[in-house]
């Protein structure tokens, strides 16, 4: 298991690719609603960070990760499948998606 001062780390990155995400999502004018709702899910998620974090529970920390990385899957693989998406919008979820992937297998 991670050391918690880790942990607030890898966090706190993590919100902030979710946040460049839903940045990127807000600046794009024609996504698909289920990419749309992926990242809106997955910011809605970052947001309860703070409150599981403060609960010390490694094991709501890495079922909400497992969670959030496999919405994360699914956006990407919604980039990935030939939709005319910004190169923005494709570099913020690749990004958010690999610090899930790689946060869950450290938290492991």
């Amino acid at each position: 298991m991670l050391p918690e001062q880790e942990i607030r780390n890898r966090l706190s990155s993590l919100q902030l690719a979710v946040g460049h995400a839903a940045q990127a999502l807000s600046a794009e004018r024609h996504l698909p609603g289920e990419l749309r709702d992926y990242i809106q899910k997955l910011d809605h998620h970052s947001d309860r960070i703070a409150e599981i974090l403060a609960l010390h529970d490694t094991r709501r920390i890495a079922k909400l990760i497992a969670d959030m990385e496999l919405l994360g899957a699914r956006a990407r693989r919604v980039c990935s499948s030939g939709l005319p998406l910004s190169g923005q919008m494709k570099s913020a979820v690749n990004h958010m998606h690999n610090e899930l992937i790689d946060f869950k297998q450290r938290m492991h």
